[in-house]
């Protein structure tokens, strides 16, 4: 089914316009694959990016803190661009780089082979230095709000922590409990008085 991506603010897409016709923008990001593009690069593929704030049961919560735009030059993604939410409005961020680019790429070609519409998010998890691409089972909402509701489907992109499987669906239920233990410190042990 197709996913439905929800549409970016408005703000934020003119800000990553701006930047991606700005040589010195372009020139000066750290994103090589970028620079050295053939041919116009666009943005496409906008999805709310939001971080895990805390894994509690049922509802885990998470916060928007961007929306990350994929840049296409040809037939294919060569950076991303991320915008931030600014006391003034949406505003460029950054572009970037790396495996989480392709990575994002193939998760999403096969979310949309999935029998059910999902509402594609990026999820990340910054203690783990791990990124998701969360599968939002209400396709109502706009993308910037919503916890992670039990129907919901996390795709871990790689490069993945250790023993968590890059690309392997999971259903939120199942994969919170897992991040829970991760993000929850060991306790103290105490020698004997």
């Amino acid at each position: 089914m197709p996913l439905h991506v929800p549409p970016a603010p408005a703000p934020a897409l003119r800000s990553v316009l701006t930047a991606l016709g700005s040589p010195t923008a372009v020139r000066e990001a750290r994103t090589p694959s970028l620079r050295a593009a053939q041919g116009p690069a666009r943005p496409e593929t906008p999805l709310p990016l939001h971080e895990l704030v805390h894994t509690a049961a049922p509802a885990a919560a998470t916060k928007l803190t961007g929306w990350r735009f994929l840049i296409r030059s040809g037939e294919r993604a060569v950076a991303a661009a991320d915008t931030m939410l600014t006391p003034d409005g949406w505003a460029f961020s950054h572009f970037c780089e790396g495996p989480y680019i392709t990575s994002t790429e193939r998760a999403l070609l096969h979310a949309e082979a999935l029998p059910q519409a999902y509402q594609p998010r990026l999820l990340s998890v910054p203690e783990l230095y791990m990124l998701t691409l969360w599968l939002h089972a209400d396709c109502t909402t706009d993308g910037a709000s919503g916890p992670l509701d039990p129907a919901d489907v996390l795709v871990p992109l790689a490069p993945a922590p250790p023993g968590i499987a890059a690309h392997r669906p999971h259903r939120a239920t199942d994969l919170l409990p897992v991040l829970t233990h991760r993000l929850t410190p060991a306790p103290l042990l105490t020698s004997p008085a």
